[in-house]
């Protein structure tokens, strides 16, 4: 017997089994739009209600549906009122300048745009075929007791469209099949333990690569999603403590806030030797994970993948053989990117990356699994090159060790992640570039305590120009997102080239890496 494995297995055994448990408690700073305490009963009608209110305005299966929104209730429902009734959801980042939403909104051919109401004077000349703003119940919902067309299950499906930072300057949208969003839920819940004793706390953006895919598997186990719009480390201590969360998902940064916020909390740490708290992005210093376990009492695990992987790849969670380890050493092995998850072939192989007979610091790992990306939308050449011989080409250099755990050293493709977003240097050296006096640049990521790696811009101004740090840096968030930005500009006589003229990035890089064992952080 072969059943179609889609998102709405997910709603629908939540509704079932826990029809009467609170699912969701929205963000309650935003009372207008605030959709306060939810069972996965009411979830589940407002799904329904969602799909068929596109039914009404001729949304049709596989058309695109975009939501720029902060993590709320009804980004969350819409995983389930687009994705689990055929059509095709676009995450997209809040952060983005609205020339970026535009062009995201239209690349993807999105029919309908969902916006937050913190966002709708901002994205105002941003539009689609419909545009509703985010608790406009009317516009969103159809009437109650209103059922959606019956949608034909198909597990190879477009679910939706992630659009990531790559090594161009315009994002990349991701295909992320239902079959993709099913194998990395249950694995993903499998090997951090979830129960349906869990409380979730949504600490990551829920556009980020879906949440990693946390709005799914919380919600078939039952879990309680406790919503968070905005990054603060002492609300987050709140939330465990009044919530009894258990289970979040977050940059290195957000690790650093709550560690900060505890410094001046009174009375007891919540949550314990309750909480786990899962990192990506970037692996924090050893001293952090440290911190965390010590001074938190919470678990650390560390993961890696991709948007295009769904994202999970690999886990790295401690292992009873590393009881007995003291912290530091136990800390050096969490670093790592982890162990192949259940389904993944990871394999690694050299490569000559700019073709001038330089090798690159180590082999690029590339990965089968039911987690790959089924392709890049309207990208086929893209495509090609990412899933060429059979394997995704995750453009990080890596090496596997005898114990089958794998250490990130290095990244192929010009993309640097600071608090756990991705950004494309080439983007930003472009920008740069567009200041008159700016002769030569290179965009590289540089180890930070805080952010896993900061953006640093390397300079070299034209002939009797001048400009300051601060300059550069007011003209780049002026023109682009405030997080690409670089944070520290460095001004040279000239940069490193090959002997055709291409930058060698590893070699600008290396200096500010110097002494760690890979160079991205």
């Amino acid at each position: 017997m072969l059943v179609p494995l889609t998102a709405r297995d997910f709603i629908d055994r939540a509704v079932q089994v826990y029809g009467d448990r609170v699912g969701v408690v929205d963000e309650p700073q935003q009372p207008a739009a605030s959709l306060g305490e939810l069972t996965y009963a009411e979830m589940g009608a407002l799904a329904r209600r969602q799909a068929a209110k596109l039914d009404q305005l001729g949304i049709e299966v596989g058309d695109r549906v975009a939501i720029v929104s902060h993590n709320s209730a009804r980004l969350l429902t819409s995983f389930y009122g687009v994705v689990a009734s055929g059509r095709v959801l676009v995450p997209v980042n809040f952060r983005l300048r609205p020339d970026e939403v535009r062009y995201i909104v239209e690349h993807s051919g999105a029919r309908v745009l969902y916006v937050d109401p913190e966002l709708d004077a901002e994205l105002a000349d941003v539009t689609a075929e419909h545009r509703f703003v985010l608790g406009d119940d009317a516009d969103l919902y159809a009437e109650e007791g209103v059922e959606p067309q019956a949608w034909e299950p198909d597990e190879n499906a477009t679910a939706t469209i992630n659009y990531t930072s790559g090594t161009t300057a315009r994002p990349k949208g991701v295909q992320i099949t239902h079959r993709n969003i099913w194998t990395n839920a249950v694995t993903f819940a499998m090997h951090v333990g979830v129960t349906d004793r869990d409380v979730y706390l949504h600490t990551l953006p829920m556009f980020h690569a879906n949440g990693w895919g946390m709005p799914f598997a919380m919600t078939g186990l039952g879990v309680k999603h406790v919503v968070l719009r905005k990054v603060d480390g002492a609300e987050i201590l709140r939330r465990v403590r009044d919530h009894g969360v258990t289970v979040m998902c977050a940059a290195p940064a957000v690790a650093a806030a709550v560690l900060e916020a505890a410094q001046s909390w009174e009375g007891e740490i919540p949550g314990r030797d309750k909480v786990r708290i899962i990192m990506a992005g970037a692996p924090p210093p050893t001293k952090t994970v440290v911190r965390v376990e010590a001074e938190l009492g919470w678990e650390f695990i560390q993961i890696y993948g991709l948007t295009e992987t769904s994202p999970l790849l690999t886990v790295n969670r401690h292992r009873a053989e590393w009881d007995d380890l003291p912290p530091e050493e136990r800390a050096v092995k969490l670093t790592r990117a982890g162990a192949p998850a259940l389904g993944v072939r990871l394999s690694v192989t050299g490569d000559d990356s700019d073709g001038d007979g330089t090798s690159s610091p180590s082999g690029e790992l590339l990965a089968q699994s039911n987690v790959v990306l089924e392709g890049y939308w309207e990208q086929p050449e893209e495509t090609e090159k990412a899933l060429a011989g059979g394997w995704f080409h995750t453009g990080d250099g890596a090496v596997i060790g005898d114990d089958g755990y794998v250490t990130i050293q290095d990244r192929k493709k010009d993309v640097i992640i600071t608090g756990g977003e991705n950004v494309s240097s080439i983007e930003v050296e472009d920008v740069l570039f567009s200041h008159p006096a700016v002769a030569e640049v290179a965009v590289i990521g540089v180890p930070d305590e805080k952010w896993g790696e900061t953006i640093k811009a390397l300079v070299v101004l034209a002939d009797g120009q001048q400009a300051s740090e601060a300059d550069l840096i007011r003209w780049c968030k002026d023109k682009a997102a405030g997080y690409k930005a670089p944070t520290s500009i460095e001004f040279r006589d000239e940069l490193a080239r090959t002997a055709t003229g291409k930058l060698q990035k590893f070699k600008l890089r290396a200096p500010y890496w110097e002494g760690r064992e890979r160079q991205v952080n």
